[in-house]
């Protein structure tokens, strides 16, 4: 494109000239095809890269859709072969908590789907409540306990003192918390320690997590928040995942008039950031 740009500024050039000898006549003319021919070329950048990032998406849809049920449809039936089979004689139990669990993945999966339609459809609405991100995180830690202690990290919380109310849809809100904290705990080596900060800062109320964990590759951090997109790292760790709740994660925080990024480097960690506005805050 930029050589076609470059041969229509010389194009148009010659031809102005042979039309007429004054220069500022002849600039305007360049210049005004050369900003054309820019816009085009944008235009056209934009959209074989909305083309590219829909073929990609497309590719990771079937990969990771068909992987997650794959899966599990597999554990279900090779469970249901042996709870069935007439040769069976061994404690059936274990077999249905496999059951349990794959079904649980399935539906979180569908759950996760539904959720992106109603957003991207516009039918996903949240409540306004008057939220405390402090209850509902030393809530999320407790009830992660288990995960933590088996996954040998450490957890702290350091908020500071007389925080003030968010507003908010509670369950979402949660599960914004419960995502983040659980990929943390995911991607996060034993031994490793998991810091969380709750801040008000500049009249909102901000909430940080950081992970000693792998970490994101510089050249796939822009992909992050997309849908359906796993990082390699994730991949390698063999964590089950959709590749969906980072997308959901900041579509309801900016829904709830917040904001989420991060920060990473591959084999040091990650820190998510994000804000919700202070109920009855006045800017």
């Amino acid at each position: 494109m930029g050589l076609v740009i470059i041969g229509a500024m010389g194009a148009s050039y010659f031809i102005a000239n042979t039309k007429t000898s004054d220069p500022t006549i002849i600039s305007l003319i360049v210049i005004a095809v050369t900003g054309m021919l820019l816009i085009i070329s944008f235009v056209i950048t934009n959209s074989f890269e909305r083309i590219a990032d829909a073929s990609r998406m497309k590719t990771e849809f079937i990969s990771i859709v068909s992987h997650q049920l794959r899966a599990p449809l597999t554990n279900l039936r090779f469970s249901l072969d042996l709870l069935t089979s007439d040769k069976n004689k061994e404690d059936v139990s274990e077999y249905y908590s496999i059951l349990k669990e794959n079904t649980t993945r399935m539906g979180d999966l569908i759950d996760n789907l539904l959720t992106v339609s109603r957003i991207e459809t516009g039918k996903f609405p949240l409540r306004k409540e008057t939220i405390s991100l402090e209850v509902i995180t030393k809530r999320l830690i407790h009830k992660f306990q288990p995960f933590i202690k088996a996954s040998n990290v450490e957890v702290v919380l350091k908020e500071e003192k007389g925080l003030p109310n968010t507003v908010g849809d509670s369950l979402w809100i949660e599960q914004v918390i419960e995502n983040l904290l659980d990929n943390a705990i995911k991607y996060t080596p034993g031994g490793g320690k998991i810091e969380i900060k709750i801040e008000k800062k500049r009249g909102k109320l901000y909430f940080s997590i950081q992970d000693s964990g792998v970490g994101i590759p510089k050249r796939e951090q822009k992909f992050i928040f997309s849908k359906f997109f796993r990082s390699k790292n994730a991949l390698k760790k063999q964590t089950h995942g959709s590749g969906l709740g980072l997308h959901i994660v900041k579509k309801v925080l900016e829904l709830s008039g917040g904001k989420i990024w991060f920060k990473s480097k591959e084999n040091k960690g990650t820190t998510f950031f994000f804000f919700l506005p202070i109920k009855n805050h006045q800017a």
